[in-house]
């Protein structure tokens, strides 16, 4: 496979799909204390601030890291342990978690979609990079399982579930219901060449519509889960109505996959000021804000917007901050990546 950031599409209406990750983004001093902290030698990534268990978002995003820092030793571990621990499902997708302090490890085998996505991701641009046939043709797998079971059309868009089981209009009273930080748009190019029958355009213009849209409150930003049942997005029922942990990811996905659309990016871009403050926690009910999210990580996602948007140098003490917990750690090197892809001039 060659990993290509542009296909050709058909129709009006084509849109770009995005710019695929380039490995060699990350240098060794920037991946190896991410490394040396979050993998275990058998190629479990560990969550830190989550009872150290391990999910398939987590070991999706050690793999990527990884090519990102060309380490092919990490990402075979990474690869061993998420081959033999995670891909236990028939239809080729990967269970969501894995708790080291549970017997079995796996008590719940539904997927998560952002976890299959960035796995299947990943081995595609590993296979490519080391010249691994069998990593690519698991992806292609993935690939196409994920565009079969896991794209939706619901009215005139298509959508991603977040897995599945649980989200859609057979499963809640308000469903479907989508999480937007699951869209990692840099990687759909990636898979639309593994899979070119599912619908990919559509859920790249889908994704672009519903960060339009999906804008509530009086922060006008995006709820972490969102309801679809009505034909005007509404943040879903059963889950805080909150701008959070999850939402945050939604400007770095885009910038990532080389998305600079004003439109886009500047009302995201508000809730980080200038990017050396933190975001907030918002209730989109109600207009509170809740909390913020203080870790690097969270704020050099602004930082990439403010490069992304009007060039503007990511900050001294964001150059190379201490990174503890594995979540702000992991989107930090993300962001790290993405601007030394797209937007060197501003380290």
């Amino acid at each position: 496979m060659t990993v290509s950031s542009a296909l050709p599409l058909q129709g009006a209406h084509a849109v770009p799909l995005g710019e695929p990750a380039r490995p060699g983004t990350l240098s060794a001093a920037q991946w190896q204390p991410w490394r040396d902290r979050f993998v275990t030698l058998d190629g479990r990534v560990i969550d830190t601030a989550n009872k150290n268990i391990s999910h398939s978002e987590g070991q999706g995003y050690g793999l990527l890291l990884a090519v990102l820092a060309e380490d092919r030793e990490t990402f075979t571990r990474i690869w061993t342990f998420t081959h033999n621990e995670l891909l236990l499902r028939d239809d080729g997708l990967a269970v969501w978690r894995w708790d080291p302090d549970s017997k079995p490890h796996v008590t719940d085998i539904n997927d998560a979609a952002d976890g299959d996505i960035l796995i299947a991701y990943a081995l595609a641009l590993g296979g490519n990079l080391w010249k691994v046939p069998s990593w690519t043709e698991t992806s292609r797998g993935m690939a196409g399982a994920i565009g079969q079971r896991l794209l939706h059309r619901v009215g005139n868009r298509t959508i991603l579930m977040p897995g599945v089981k649980g989200f859609g209009a057979q499963d809640r009273p308000d469903g479907p219901v989508v999480n937007l930080s699951y869209w990692i748009f840099e990687a759909l190019p990636v898979l639309a060449r593994l899979a070119p029958n599912a619908d990919w355009e559509g859920l790249v213009s889908g994704g672009h519509d519903l960060v339009r849209e999906a804008r509530f409150g009086d922060a006008g930003l995006p709820a972490d889960w969102i309801s679809l049942k009505s034909p005007k997005p509404a943040p879903a029922a059963g889950f805080d109505p909150r701008f959070g942990y999850d939402a945050v990811r939604i400007p770095l996905y885009l910038v990532r996959a080389g998305v600079t659309d004003r439109a886009l990016l500047e009302p995201l871009a508000k809730a980080w000021g200038d990017g050396t403050t933190s975001p907030p926690i918002v209730n989109l009910v109600d207009g509170q804000v809740t909390g913020t999210m203080d870790d690097p990580g969270y704020r050099m996602i602004g930082a990439v917007l403010q490069c992304a948007l009007d060039r503007k140098p990511v900050p001294a003490e964001l150059r190379s901050p201490r990174l503890d917990v594995y979540y702000p750690a992991t989107l930090y090197l993300l962001a790290l990546a993405g601007v030394a892809q797209h937007f060197p001039e501003c380290l």
